[in-house]
């Protein structure tokens, strides 16, 4: 595909060094691009939509394109730039690159798959990159490489089902990627606590704390197999949540 139409996007915020990351290799693939992402940091805002209030968009250049700064949440984005922004429909949506893994059960919370999702509920190619690494000084260049490919992958093949894709890389230099695999969630989740803890006038307050854990330490096929051993891992994700193993075993609720 020839200069294809693009729009970027992320949970991060329009300044997060991830999204400058995107924006650089995508500039390698077409000039046609469209940045629309939050004013400030999204995180783990899922699929949430604004509804109560009004939205607020700020046009100005970014890294030496087209960017706007949007007050809404990461779905607001995608929704925005599709329906007033882009001329015509995009070729392709991408977000991140997220700062910390959306792999396993984090998908679900993620603004930045979320953002990805909706452009597959649009019927646009979709991708969410994520890098598993929360330091404030992480490094996003072993990964330019592989969104590079994958979105060239994803340009040049349609995606069946309306899915997206999920992307995770591991947090380690490039000499030290073992490749690509293509692979499925993870049973894996947090074992969450809320710390109780009191503001300095004795009233009480909580703390969201707990840990990750792994129900599947020994599959050697699921996101978080790869990432522990270096690969970028690669999810294909839909929005339909029908869980259709359960449809005949429910089936007899018709005739009751």
């Amino acid at each position: 595909m020839k200069n294809p139409l693009i729009v970027i996007t992320n949970d991060d915020g329009i300044t997060a060094p991830g999204i400058q990351t995107l924006i650089e290799v995508v500039k390698k693939i077409t000039n046609r691009i469209v940045v629309v992402a939050p004013d400030k940091p999204q995180s783990g805002m899922g699929h949430a939509i604004t509804i109560n209030a009004m939205i607020r968009i700020k046009k100005f250049e970014l890294d030496g394109v087209t960017a706007y700064s949007c007050s809404g949440t990461p779905v607001d984005c995608v929704k925005v730039a599709t329906a007033k922004i882009a001329e015509g429909k995009p070729d392709l949506i991408v977000s991140g690159i997220n700062h910390g893994s959306n792999s396993s059960i984090n998908v679900i919370y993620s603004g930045t798959m979320s953002a990805a999702m909706e452009g597959s509920i649009e019927g646009i190619p979709s991708i969410g990159f994520s890098l598993n690494d929360t330091r404030i000084d992480a490094s996003f260049e072993a990964s330019k490489k592989y969104v590079e490919q994958i979105i060239n992958y994803a340009l040049e093949n349609h995606l069946e089902g309306n899915c997206c894709l999920n992307v995770n890389f591991p947090a380690v230099n490039e000499d030290l990627i073992q490749g690509i695999k293509v692979c499925r969630q993870a049973n894996a989740m947090w074992e969450e606590d809320f710390q109780e803890r009191h503001d300095p006038a004795g009233n009480p307050y909580y703390w969201l704390t707990g840990k990750f854990v792994n129900h599947e330490e020994e599959a050697t096929d699921t996101d978080e197999w790869a990432l522990k051993n270096n690969y970028v891992s690669v999810v294909p994700v839909q929005y339909d949540v029908t869980a259709y193993p359960v449809l005949e075993q429910i089936k007899q609720l018709e005739n009751d």
